[in-house]
C-alpha cells in the first residue's frame, strides 16, 4: 500500500514485514529447486537485476543505492514500455505510491519543528470538520494517529473512494470517513490504511495555504534538489522520460494506462526517479541534514530536526510477525512496527526503516539501514513484489557483508507455490458450487440502484441480454454479472488488468424482494484496496419481488 493483494500481504510480511501494496503473482514462472545459500552466486548487480527482470516478468526498473553519504548507484534497467526500445535511466519517472507517505510524515515533522502543530494535537484542532464513525475516536485521534495505522479501520478500508480513479474530491473522501465502521477498537492493533494519510495531506495543504503538491515542491523537493520529481500524473504530462504502467492480463504482462489519484496525494502522490530518490534517502539517513548546503547562519541546512528524524523512525504501532516459509527463514525479523511514515524491523541484527508502494502498474520499495548508513530504492513499472524482495535481500547482504543467498530463486519459488495454491483453491470452489442452481428471481429483478453508506451508489442495468454492474463514482469499475450459484453472481470487470473480479451476493426479504447486496473478492490475489467486502449495499427504491 498503496496497496497489496490479499494473498501477497502474508507473503510480503514474510519477505520484508512490510504491510503495504506488494505481490502480483499471476502466472509466476516455474523455477527450478532453489540452491542452498552456500551455492549462491556472488553479488553482481547488473546480472542480478537482469535475472530479476526475466524471472519475475518486469519490463523496467530503476535502482538507487547510497552508502556512507555517497551515491553508489543510480541507474535504470530494462525498458520504460513493453514493446518499445526506450530504456529506463536514472531520470525515468516512476509512480512510487505509498512511498509518498514518508514525504507526508516529513512535512508534518517540519511543521512540528516550527511549532505550527504537535504530534499529539487532536486532529480536530487543525481540521475542525474531521469526523470518524465513533465520536470518541473523532475527539481522541491525534496527528500521530493519522500516520500509524491504529485507527480501528480495517485493512484498506474505504480505498474504493479513490482506487481505481474516482470522481470524489479529497474533501468528499474525508467527509465519508464518518460512515466507515471500525473493524477493531481504537489503537487496538495495526491495520494498514490510506484514508488517514489523505487527511494528513489535507492538513499540510491547509497550513501551507496551497495544494499538497505545491507544498511538497516548496518545502521538500526544491531544498533537496529533487528537480525531476513530480506530485501528480498531470505534472508528468509532456515529460519525455516517464515509465509506463504494466499489469498482468490473463496471466500475461501488458502495458496499461496509469491510474491518476489527485484526490489521494497525501498517501500516494509522489512520482520520482533513481537520482532524486537517492537524495531523499541521504537526508533521511542523515537525520534531516541536507548534505553540502548551509543555512543563512552558515550552519548545515536541515529539512527537519534530528529529534523529528528519530521520532519518524521510532516504533509507534507493533506489527504481528508472521512465520515465513522455510526457504525465507533468514528474513524473519525479531521486531516489526510502524513508525511515522515508515515501517521498522531488523535484519542481520540491524534496525531497518523501509516502505513499499503500489499503484496500478507500479510497485516500489525503499529500504534503509541507519547503522550502516545504507539506503536502497527499487522502482518498477510492474505489479510484482518478488523482484524487489529478492533484490532487496541480495543488495543488503552484499553491503552488510553477510553470506550471499540465492534470493532470486528462493523468492521466485515461494511466489510460484503461493500462486499454485491459490489456483487450486479457486478450482475447488468452482467444483463445489451448485452449478445447476438458478437465481431466486428473474434477472431483471436484480437491476436497479443500490447504495452504501460510505461509497454511495452502485447501479445494475441491462445491456442487451447482459446485466452490467457499475460504480457510479468510479468510471472504470464496471463489468458484466455472471451467475455463479443461487443468488450469488460474479462481476467480471471490463478492465481485465484490475485482476479483481468479485462475488456479488443478494440477500432476500421474506417476500422475495432484495434486502441488501454484499461483495467479496473472488481471489486472494486481489489487491486489498478493492475493499468490496466493506460495502453493504441496499436498494435505493425497494421493490416487491417480481414473479
Amino acid at each position: 500500500m498503496h496497496t497489496m493483494n490479499r494473498l501477497a500481504a502474508a507473503i510480503v510480511l514474510a519477505f520484508s514485514s512490510i504491510a503495504v501494496p506488494a505481490l502480483a503473482v499471476d502466472a509466476a514462472p516455474v523455477v527450478a529447486a532453489a540452491p542452498t545459500p552456500a551455492s549462491a552466486p556472488a553479488f553482481d548487480l547488473e546480472r542480478d537485476v537482469a535475472t530479476a527482470l526475466k524471472v519475475f516478468d518486469v519490463p523496467g526498473m530503476a535502482i538507487a543505492i547510497v552508502k556512507d553519504g555517497k551515491v553508489i548507484t543510480a541507474k535504470g534497467f530494462g525498458v520504460r514500455k513493453l514493446g518499445e526500445p526506450a530504456a529506463v535511466d536514472a531520470q525515468t519517472l516512476f509512480e512510487v505510491a505509498s512511498n509518498s507517505k514518508g514525504f507526508t510524515a516529513a512535512a508534518l515533522a517540519m511543521l512540528v519543528d516550527e511549532g505550527k502543530l504537535a504530534w499529539d494535537d487532536p486532529v480536530t484542532k487543525h481540521l475542525p470538520g474531521f469526523q470518524m464513525h465513533d465520536s470518541y475516536v473523532t475527539g481522541a485521534m491525534t496527528i500521530r494517529d493519522l500516520l500509524t495505522h491504529r485507527s480501528g479501520l480495517g485493512l484498506g478500508a474505504g480505498d474504493l473512494l479513490w482506487w481505481p480513479t474516482t470522481t470524489f474530491s479529497t474533501d468528499e473522501i474525508i467527509e465519508k470517513l464518518r460512515y466507515i465502521r471500525p473493524a477493531t477498537s481504537f489503537r487496538n492493533s495495526y491495520a494498514y490504511d490510506n484514508l488517514l494519510y489523505i487527511v494528513a495531506g489535507k492538513i499540510i495543504a491547509d497550513k501551507a495555504g496551497k495544494s499538497w503538491g505545491e507544498a511538497m515542491h516548496e518545502r521538500i523537493l526544491a531544498p533537496l534538489g529533487m528537480t525531476g520529481t513530480t506530485t501528480s500524473l498531470a505534472e508528468n504530462a509532456g515529460k519525455p522520460d516517464v515509465a509506463n504502467a504494466h499489469s498482468k492480463i490473463d496471466g500475461k504482462i501488458a502495458a496499461v494506462k496509469s491510474m491518476p489519484v489527485p484526490n489521494a496525494v497525501g498517501a500516494v502522490g509522489i512520482n520520482t526517479n533513481a537520482e532524486d530518490i537517492a537524495k531523499w534517502m541521504m537526508v533521511l539517513l542523515d537525520g534531516g541534514k541536507i548534505a553540502g548546503v548551509k543555512d543563512k547562519d552558515g550552519k548545515d541546512a536541515r529539512l527537519f530536526s534530528e529529534k523529528q528524524g528519530r521520532e519518524m523512525w521510532t516504533a509507534q504501532t507493533p506489527i504481528k510477525i508472521s512465520e515465513p516459509k522455510p526457504a525465507l527463514a533468514a528474513t524473519k525479523p525479531n521486531f516489526s512496527a510502524y513508525g511515522l511514515g515508515f515501517q521498522l524491523r531488523d535484519y542481520k541484527g540491524m534496525k531497518v526503516a523501509m516502505h513499499g508502494g503500489a499503484l496500478q502498474g507500479f510497485y516500489s520499495r525503499v529500504v534503509m539501514v541507519p547503522e550502516a548508513k545504507l539506503g536502497v530504492a527499487i522502482l518498477t513499472n510492474a505489479e510484482n513484489g518478488g523482484s524487489m524482495t529478492a533484490l532487496q535481500w541480495r543488495i543488503l547482504d552484499h553491503y552488510l557483508q553477510a553470506a550471499p543467498s540465492d534470493w532470486l530463486a528462493l523468492v521466485a519459488k515461494v511466489e510460484q507455490d503461493q500462486h499454485a495454491e491459490e489456483v487450486k483453491k479457486q478450482g475447488k470452489a468452482s467444483s463445489a458450487r451448485a452449478a445447476k442452481s438458478q437465481p431466486s428471481l428473474p434477472l431483471a429483478a436484480y437491476d436497479g440502484e443500490y447504495e452504501d453508506a460510505w461509497y454511495g451508489k452502485v447501479v445494475i442495468k441491462p445491456e442487451g441480454k447482459k446485466h452490467i454492474l457499475s460504480f457510479t463514482r468510479t468510471p472504470d469499475l464496471t463489468g458484466e454479472l455472471e451467475h455463479w450459484q443461487h443468488d450469488t453472481f460474479i462481476v467480471r470487470w471490463k478492465e481485465r488488468n484490475f485482476n479483481a473480479d468479485a462475488y456479488v451476493t443478494f440477500s432476500l426479504n421474506p417476500d422475495g424482494s432484495i434486502d441488501r447486496v454484499k461483495m467479496a473478492p473472488v481471489s486472494a490475489e486481489t489487491d486489498f484496496s478493492y475493499d468490496f467486502q466493506d460495502l453493504s449495499l441496499v436498494p435505493v427504491n425497494p421493490k416487491e419481488a417480481k414473479k
